[in-house]
């Protein structure tokens, strides 16, 4: 058994625990999603537990933050159908089993194998989300924040044969640089997703479901829109298709977005060479996307 099979394993039976302890019949714990965290499927009980196994590394209070998660996607939920609800079957958490931490979630139905959204649908869908986060009352950490989980990953990071020194040196240059405009940046700011990309969104009868608030935080619009257009350009969606994105969420937001797309870029490359340590593919991955992002293509 690999390390990371260990860990989903780990992670499978916390889960299973924790539902059991609360009384919920859980017969079977079967994994939905395996990356950065692993998400279980707690059958036949509709939940789902999303178990910290990779991102609790950027929190120094892993239990607050998970609790500003679930605060938010409780609070949007008696709002909005746009999101996943924290699960009223048992308490949504954050729990900590054998030191695991996990949330508890509604199951939602939806296909998986549907053909992705249209550029009208995504940026609709963004738009109405940051429509209903506006009002959040709570405190929620600034997108400063994010640029603290950089720095600290950065500072972990050793020079390799896919990762140079160098290269670690350019992404300090250009994370620096690009503070100012984006993780200090001067333009209104709101609650946000965090995270908001097509890999956390659902489709479901009903229309696009978000998930994943395990970042939110406020900041600039920009940020979410930009997240959301990198994920369809790492998809290989056309410059049309992303035009077609941005009129739909429409003002304000969609200009000057330059050095928050670059933010996402260097945000994407740091965690990819993070996971690279236990991934070897992971820092594959970073090392191509740096190489790519230096010579200015998407």
């Amino acid at each position: 058994m690999t390390a990371d099979e260990a860990l989903e394993a780990s992670a499978l039976a916390a889960a299973q625990a924790v539902a059991r302890e609360h009384g919920v019949a859980c017969d079977e714990a079967v994994p939905i999603a395996a990356g950065s965290n692993v998400l279980v499927h707690l059958k036949p009980a509709p939940v789902v537990a999303r178990v910290m196994t990779g991102t609790a590394v950027l929190h120094d209070d892993t239990e607050q933050w998970l609790a500003r998660e679930v605060a938010v996607g409780a609070f949007l939920a008696e709002r909005t159908d746009l999101v996943v609800a924290p699960s009223d079957i048992l308490p949504a958490g954050p729990h900590e089993r054998d030191g695991l931490w996990m949330t508890l979630w509604e199951f939602v139905p939806h296909d998986a194998q549907a053909p992705p959204p249209g550029p009208r649908e995504l940026g609709r869908s963004l738009r109405e989300l940051h429509a209903a986060l506006a009002d959040f009352p709570g405190d929620l950490a600034p997108l400063s924040e994010i640029r603290d989980w950089l720095e600290r990953l950065l500072a972990e990071l050793r020079p390799s044969p896919s990762l140079t020194g160098q290269d670690i040196d350019w992404l300090r240059v250009k994370l620096d640089a690009l503070t100012p405009a984006v993780f200090e940046s001067s333009l209104p700011a709101q609650a946000l997703h965090g995270d908001a990309s097509i890999s956390n969104l659902l489709r479901t009868e009903s229309g696009l479901v978000w998930n994943d608030l395990e970042d939110v935080c406020t900041g600039p619009v920009a940020w979410d829109l930009c997240g959301l257009v990198t994920s369809a350009t790492s998809r290989g969606q056309s410059a049309a298709f992303i035009d077609e994105l941005l009129a739909a969420y429409g003002d304000p937001g969609v200009e000057g977005l330059e050095a928050f797309l670059e933010a996402h870029a260097l945000y994407d490359v740091v965690w990819q060479a993070y996971e690279g340590r236990r991934r070897p593919r992971a820092m594959t991955r970073a090392a191509a996307s740096l190489a790519l992002w230096r010579e200015g293509r998407p």
